[in-house]
This record gives structure tokens, C-alpha cells and sequence, in this order.
């Protein structure tokens, strides 16, 4: 299932097995707090993030660069 989200201004598409609004909700809340507190490596792969997948409780934030690609824990 592939959803869009917008973040800094990009939709970006968000792959996942299942769809649950929880999971979602969560990755928004997560993604905008990242934004305004996040340290410098998050702030460089959300400044260049291509697409978000979503595997069991985390999320996988892949960039341009494959070395500030992340993992993002939901829960």
C-alpha cells in the first residue's frame, strides 16, 4: 500500500504492509517533532528524504544519500 504525506513542503511516499491509521498518525507526530527538535543527521535526511517505509513498529527514511537513510522508531 503506498500512501502520501507531506513533509517539509514534499509529498513523500509512505510504503507500508498493512494500513493503520495509528502507524500513521504516529509517523506524522514523530516526523514534525524530528523537524523543529531533531539533531543534525536527522535534519539532513529529512532535508533530502525520497520515501518512507513503514516495517513493524519503525520506519525506514530513505534519502538521497543511502548514508542518511535512518530508522525511526513509532513506538
Amino acid at each position: 500500500m503506498r500512501i502520501f504525506i507531506t513533509v517539509q513542503n514534499k509529498s513523500v511516499p509512505v510504503f507500508s504492509d498493512e494500513k493503520n491509521k495509528k502507524k500513521l498518525n504516529l509517523l506524522k507526530s514523530a516526523l514534525e517533532s524530528k523537524v523543529v527538535k531533531g539533531r543534525k543527521a536527522i535534519k539532513q535526511c529529512l532535508d533530502s528524504l525520497i520515501s518512507i517505509e513503514i516495517v513493524g513498529c519503525e520506519a525506514i527514511l530513505h534519502s538521497y544519500n543511502e548514508r542518511d537513510s535512518l530508522a525511526l522508531s513509532l513506538y
